[in-house]
């Protein structure tokens, strides 16, 4: 194993839950302001996931007020105290862009059914 491999796998996390796109998910992400530290959680539906072994990311997509938001998070960051998966979407692509241009109800995902 090369030293470059033996760095980046001491920066892998193994706490991050299994997802992929069209899944919606919580981060819970440590913000820094001055001497303050808090959590802020970040929910909506993922739009592409990214993998690496370091440089590895996903893309959360919410609306806010009206407004859609996205956000990348790195996959390795000891910034996100954890990842929560709310609810398993069912989608045919892996980086599901075209919710940008959809509103309302033309821009819900249906969920994933489980038969047991």
């Amino acid at each position: 194993m090369s030293i470059i491999k033996k760095i980046e796998a001491e920066h892998i996390r193994l706490d991050v839950p299994a997802f992929k796109a069209g899944d919606t998910v919580k981060v819970h992400y440590r913000i820094i302001e001055g001497e303050k530290e808090r959590i802020q959680v970040f929910q909506g539906a993922v739009l592409r996931r990214r993998r690496g072994t370091t440089n590895a990311t996903f893309t959360v997509r919410k609306i806010s007020d009206g407004i859609g938001v996205e956000r990348v998070f790195p996959m390795n960051s000891p910034f996100i105290d954890r990842v929560e998966v709310v609810s398993e979407g069912k989608v045919r692509r892996s980086r599901i862009y075209y919710l940008r241009n959809l509103r309302g109800k033309a821009a819900r995902i249906k969920s994933k059914q489980i038969w047991e």
